[in-house]
């Protein structure tokens, strides 16, 4: 078989893994556009700001700032100003989200699984590991740059 380059198939991978998510959670409004991933984050870090999540996520500006306008018009999420600094707002998961939590933390899991389904639990330890890695390396070139 011929190596392909790690870049290349990690793009590929993200790619395909959107479009299967969007298909999943497009009946609770949550289609493309990766706002399963910010929500995820909401879900688990009540109160965060936008710049944190910016920051832990590794999206732009922008792009973080689209997902929470769009999260927050859907009903998921809520808006409140920082009492330490009234310039900023955390965000907090609404009733709707919530309840919406178990399901698609189901949904998150289930996809997990097949994606590992033909690789023993070592495998899929040292899969995790080798991404930590050069999550971790593209770090380091993304801070020369």
């Amino acid at each position: 078989m011929k190596k392909e380059p790690i870049g290349k198939l990690i793009s590929q991978l993200h790619r395909q893994n959107q479009k299967i998510l969007a298909k999943e959670l497009t009946p609770y409004g949550l289609g493309s556009g990766g706002q399963h991933t910010f929500l995820k984050l909401i879900l688990n870090q009540p109160g965060i700001t936008q710049d944190q999540m910016t920051n832990e996520m590794k999206f732009d500006k922008a792009t973080t700032a689209r997902s929470v306008k769009y999260l927050e018009e859907s009903g998921y999420i809520d808006r409140r100003i920082d009492p330490n600094d009234r310039r900023s707002s955390l965000l907090y998961p609404t009733p709707k989200a919530l309840e919406f939590a178990p399901v698609f933390k189901s949904i998150l899991e289930e996809f997990n699984r097949k994606l590992a389904a033909d690789l023993t639990e070592e495998e899929v330890d040292l899969l995790v590991t080798l991404l930590q890695k050069i999550t971790k390396n593209s770090e380091a070139l993304n801070q020369q740059n």
